[in-house]
């Protein structure tokens, strides 16, 4: 029996392979869900809290409506990074092709035409 390196969990190969631009669609919609439903389950909290209803049950609602809006504004904040590396490549990319345009050798235009 052969001992090899730690096995990477199959969802951890298919984002690796997937590109930034999936990544920053999934992403962002994902996030926005998450903050949506949060601040949903946020208001229900407070409704519980001014309905009277026991401190534990509108507590844990609250608590779990933050974790919600946190991990949202997390993974908001990872498709904002996915992005700008998105328009950044962009931007590498249009002067490097304006470099090697400017770089090339003009050509002359044929005579007698």
């Amino acid at each position: 029996m052969t001992i090899s390196g730690p096995v990477k969990p199959p969802g951890k190969r298919v984002i690796k392979r997937m590109s930034t631009r999936t990544k920053w669609l999934l992403l962002s919609v994902v996030s926005l869900l998450l903050i949506g439903a949060g601040l949903c389950i946020f208001s229900e909290a407070a409704h519980l809290k001014h309905s009277g209803q026991p401190t534990g049950q509108w507590v844990l609602l609250g608590t779990y409506s933050l974790i919600l809006i946190n991990g949202g504004l997390c993974l908001l904040g990872q498709a904002i990074r996915f992005r700008v590396m998105m328009d950044t490549r962009r931007i590498v990319r249009r002067e490097i092709k304006k470099k090697a345009r400017s770089l090339r050798p003009k050509r002359k235009s044929p005579s007698g035409a």
